[in-house]
């Protein structure tokens, strides 16, 4: 059982560290980059959820390279990436109600419990050669339900960890963890198929969700009672309220356009190692491991390059990096050639989605903010979910590089229009009191 017990080891490290609770501010100046380290729920939790995207990276690696040898449909292997995602498109809104209605800590308890028994169920089930594609798409499938309710939850419980001064330089380290998490998961999952089997990266992947339901469990969130509304109503609401916002218009078509476009290099890349590379499952974890490392620096560096160039710049020059990188994969031949395209592809997608997710969340009432971040996750990740299956039917119609080639162009095109036509919101252009009506700078 040596996996299970370096799993452990390896996952239930970001629990230890985050049993501290005294605020280690000292080193930390008010209001850089590292300023949310000094709140010790937002310490606690992004430690342990540092480990739960560990554990599901290995799971994602594992369910791709499983879904690869057990049909020879690229159209599966696009659900199976879709599967993360379309529990976003189809119950989004209804989490977001949930979050705005339910103490939030509950409703990531609750979230997690569940991920946790299917990702048990699933690696029982792989252990006992009793999966099958349809079967690995429903259990991931049922994962990505799991996620849809518990990411409103947490990403609007991020303001109230740290505070809205602190909210951008948080996002972004929420965006470090979990790319880390990337960097280091596909490296390790890779290796642990190799060595030992799929099974062992399921079984891992549940041995590193406990830390974080057990630092969520310890936080103590202060947010006053909520007045529950019933649950139609409420999510008429926020629909009403984005629709109505100009800014966040133009935000949410952004995020449908960037999902959908950059779904066909997400959904491709582990067909592309297989039948375009000849490569195993240890080559596409060093893939996605330099994947990872793009986007962890670009993390550290896009607050300050959005603050200084403003949302709009830096958006065009990481669209532009990601539609440079489909074309560099679509025409690799060897894995070599493709890890310079996937690192920048790694670093354009946190440029975009980050950038994205933070004028979002900038821009969106409190009162209401779990509703417009599930709208938006909606619209984000429904793009994803539904680019995802038709990059794969493209790929399975025409061949991997002119799904690819086309992804690309799908982005070049829209970059251009939409820079005309709906470009991002400005400064001036700040968030809205869902009560009031009046308008607070950002």
């Amino acid at each position: 059982k040596r996996w299970t017990c370096s799993g452990a080891i390896l996952c239930l490290t970001g629990s230890i560290m985050a049993e501290a609770d005294e605020p280690t501010n000292r080193h930390l100046q008010s209001g850089g980059m590292f300023a949310p380290f000094a709140y010790p729920a937002f310490r606690s939790i992004w430690f342990a959820n540092l480990s739960a995207n560990l554990g599901a990276s290995l799971q994602g690696i594992g369910a791709a390279w499983l879904m690869t040898s057990l049909t020879p449909s690229h159209q599966m292997l696009g659900l199976i990436q879709s599967s993360a995602t379309i529990p976003i498109m189809l119950f989004g809104v209804f989490a977001g109600a949930i979050a705005d209605n339910y103490d939030r800590r509950m409703v990531m308890l609750v979230s997690q419990a569940g991920m946790l028994v299917v990702s048990v169920l699933l690696a029982v089930l792989t252990w006992q050669d009793m999966i099958t594609p349809w079967s690995l798409l429903l259990l991931t499938l049922v994962l990505g339900i799991g996620i849809a309710l518990n990411s409103p939850a947490w990403q609007a419980s991020v303001r109230e960890q740290v505070g809205l001064r602190d909210l951008p330089q948080a996002v972004s380290l929420n965006t470090i963890a979990f790319n880390l998490a990337r960097t280091t998961g596909p490296a390790l999952g890779g290796l642990v198929i190799a060595l030992w089997s799929v099974t062992a990266a399921f079984a891992i992947n549940a041995v590193c969700r406990p830390p974080l339901i057990l630092a969520v469990w310890r936080w103590r969130s202060v947010a006053p009672p909520k007045e529950r509304r019933p649950m139609l109503p409420a999510i008429a609401t926020g629909i009403r309220f984005c629709a109505g916002s100009s800014p966040l218009r133009r935000i949410l078509l952004r995020g449908l356009v960037l999902g959908f476009g950059i779904a066909g290099y997400h959904a491709l890349l582990p067909a592309v190692v297989r039948h375009q590379l000849g490569g195993s499952e240890m080559e596409l974890g060093a893939l996605l491991a330099v994947f990872g490392l793009g986007s962890i620096l670009a993390a550290l560096v896009v607050g300050p390059a959005r603050r200084r160039w403003g949302t709009e710049r830096v958006l065009m020059v990481a669209t532009a990096g990601f539609i440079a990188a489909q074309i560099a994969l679509a025409y690799a031949t060897s894995i070599v050639m493709a890890m310079p395209a996937t690192f920048v592809a790694g670093g354009s997608w946190v440029a975009t989605l980050t950038t994205v997710n933070v004028a979002m969340q900038l821009r969106s009432p409190n009162s209401i903010l779990g509703r417009c971040l599930s709208i938006y996750q909606t619209i984000t990740f429904g793009g994803m979910a539904i680019g995802s299956y038709f990059w794969g039917l493209l790929a399975d119609w025409w061949g991997l590089p002119f799904a690819l080639q086309m992804a690309a162009l799908f982005m070049a095109v829209t970059l251009l229009l939409l820079r005309l036509f709906a470009p991002m919101p400005g400064r001036d252009e700040g968030r809205i009191d869902a009560d009031t009506g009046e308008t607070a700078p950002i």
